[in-house]
C-alpha cells in the first residue's frame, strides 16, 4: 500500500496511549499492510508500531526471522491487532535502538520469555510463546502501543546510552 515516514523523538503522538481497534475492516486491513510495507523499507528493522506512522490504534507487525539475532527462533511475520502480554519471565538487558531515535541505542532490561495474546488481521485470536530477541522486539513494539520509548526504559541514563554510529 504505502511506506510512511516514521515520527521521530519527541512528536507527541509516540507519547500517547493508542486506542483498542474495535473493528477489522478494510481501513485496518490497510493499517497493517502499511505497517508491514514501512518496517521492510526500513534499515534494519524488525518492527513497526502504528504510532510509529502516525495512527493511534493498538496495532503493530514484528518479523525476526531475517534478523542475526532472531534468525533461529521465531513465528515468522506477526500482524498484531490489540496484543497483550499475558505472562513473562525472565530477565536480561539488550542493546535496542528504534526507527523513531535513529541516533541512539540503549541498554534496556526486559523478560526473556513472553506468552501474548492478539488478534490477526482475518480475525483470529492468537496466543504465543515467544523468547529471545522475539520477545525483545514484541515488547518494544507493544511499548509503542503505550507510548513508551525504549528511552523510557534505559537501565542507566549515565552508562546505558549510546550514540550510534552505523545504522544496521
Amino acid at each position: 500500500m504505502a511506506i510512511h515516514p516514521i515520527l521521530r523523538y519527541p512528536h507527541p503522538l509516540l507519547k500517547k496511549i493508542c486506542h483498542e481497534v474495535t473493528g477489522i475492516d478494510r481501513e485496518i486491513h490497510a493499517l497493517i499492510q502499511d505497517l508491514l510495507d514501512t518496517m521492510r523499507a526500513g534499515p534494519g528493522s524488525v518492527g513497526v508500531a502504528a504510532p510509529q506512522i502516525g495512527v493511534t490504534l493498538r496495532a503493530c507487525v514484528v518479523d525476526v526471522s531475517n534478523s542475526r539475532n532472531g534468525r533461529e527462533n521465531n513465528h515468522g511475520l506477526l500482524r498484531m491487532i490489540n496484543p497483550r502480554i499475558i505472562a513473562r519471565s525472565g530477565s536480561a538487558v539488550m542493546r535496542e535502538g528504534c526507527m523513531s531515535v535513529p541516533d541512539y541505542t540503549g541498554d534496556v532490561e526486559r523478560s526473556t520469555e513472553l506468552r501474548v495474546s492478539f488478534l490477526e488481521p482475518e480475525g483470529e485470536l492468537r496466543e504465543i510463546t515467544a523468547s529471545g530477541f522475539e520477545a525483545v522486539a514484541l515488547q518494544h513494539e507493544m511499548d509503542h502501543l503505550d507510548g513508551i520509548l525504549f528511552l523510557d526504559r534505559i537501565v542507566s541514563v549515565k552508562t546505558g546510552l549510546f550514540r550510534r554510529k552505523t545504522y544496521a
